[in-house]
């Protein structure tokens, strides 16, 4: 599971001698490479016979790599690890999936938090951005009257400046923005010449309760796969799944597409 950025990664791997047998490595080498490209090169320590350890406090978001080579006996490992970002969105907190599981330990949290996000991104692929959030877009063109931003619902403008070197950029003030569409003009009418890097702010600042309930049904739908091989139910009920969703396979049933259909983003959009 994904370790929260600021926690501390328990890494472990073992040293074997060529037949197999667990040993006590003579030297151990852990170099740990994050998202960025840069290296850390960690203590590792041992914890019974060829067993060893290394306690990483993550400080980047995104997938890391860790190396280990031992030497005498000649042994290596590599591995990943993966950190999630500081605020991950997601359009259910773990206390209401818990409640909607019923569910009161927290034995299985790790793994739910991993679901939220996954049927976030889910039904923000469906709908739209749900979580407020920043995003930073290209926008490649010359001259227009107008441009579009691809993610939608877009809230607000934060900045709008050049891609290139002496180009022009814009006083957000100075421009119109259509939350629906994500078409931006200028107030005076007048041209926009890009390239462009738009900065805005995407979601909903208040979900709509059809949201959240899809996401609870797919959340149980998804939550029976633990308890054993399923195959998708194929049929008319308001759970059942009659047929895959482009990009999500089977993994959102009917009832849910039917609560999310008043805010699904048009056809071709997003």
């Amino acid at each position: 599971m994904p370790y929260d950025l600021g926690a501390t990664a328990r890494l472990t791997a073992e040293c074997r001698d060529p037949g197999g047998t667990l040993a006590t490595a003579g030297g151990v080498t852990v170099t740990v490479t994050l998202p960025d490209g840069s290296t850390v090169t960690p203590v590792a320590s041992e914890n019974g016979t060829g067993l060893y350890r290394v306690d990483y406090p993550t400080v980047q978001a995104g997938r890391h790599v860790i190396r280990w080579v031992f030497t005498a006996p000649a042994d290596a490992h590599t591995d990943s690890f993966d950190v999630r970002e500081a605020a991950p969105p997601g359009i259910l907190s773990l206390a209401d999936a818990k409640t909607h599981l019923s569910k009161t330990s927290s034995a299985d949290d790790d793994e739910l938090r991993s679901w939220i996000e996954s049927i976030t991104s889910g039904i923000e692929g469906l709908c739209g951005p749900v979580i407020v959030r920043p995003v930073t877009e290209r926008v490649t063109f010359r001259r227009a009257s107008s441009l579009a931003l691809r993610a939608i619902p877009a809230i607000e403008l934060v900045t709008v400046v050049p891609l290139l070197t002496g180009g022009v950029g814009y006083d957000v003030v100075d421009l119109d923005l259509d939350p629906d569409t994500g078409i931006v003009r200028r107030l005076d009418g007048g041209v926009l010449v890009g390239p462009l890097l738009v900065t805005y702010q995407v979601g909903r600042p208040i979900v709509p309760a059809a949201l959240t309930s899809a996401a609870r049904i797919i959340l149980r739908h998804l939550w029976q796969t633990k308890q054993g091989p399923q195959r998708p139910q194929l049929g008319t009920g308001d759970f059942d799944v009659n047929e895959p969703v482009q990009g999500f396979g089977y993994a959102i049933p009917n009832r849910a597409l039917q609560l999310m259909e008043p805010h699904r983003l048009p056809p071709g959009v997003g």
